[in-house]
């Protein structure tokens, strides 16, 4: 496995689905969260709000978009919400 991602767990809970994906740790998570909800409405036709977040699912923490995947708690097995 490429040491430069991580395996996260992605809930949508609006359309009550979970897809494990894999992130590069290099990335900010707005450009992570940019490319999960254009694949989103590629793969599933799903719309994604533009103040959509990504939240840890354990705290209900919200992620900065700001800073680098590997600058916060995400780690491999990760359970993260976006809504």
């Amino acid at each position: 496995m490429d040491s430069n991602k991580i395996l996260i767990q992605l809930y949508l809970p609006l359309v009550e689905k979970k897809y494990d994906i894999f992130i590069p740790i290099n990335k900010r998570v707005g450009t992570i969260k940019q490319i999960i909800t254009k694949n989103l409405k590629e793969m599933i036709d799903y719309d994604v709000k533009e103040d959509t977040n990504l939240y840890s699912k354990d705290t209900g923490k919200i992620y900065d978009v700001q800073l680098l995947v590997k600058d916060t708690d995400l780690k491999n097995a990760s359970k993260v919400v976006l809504m």
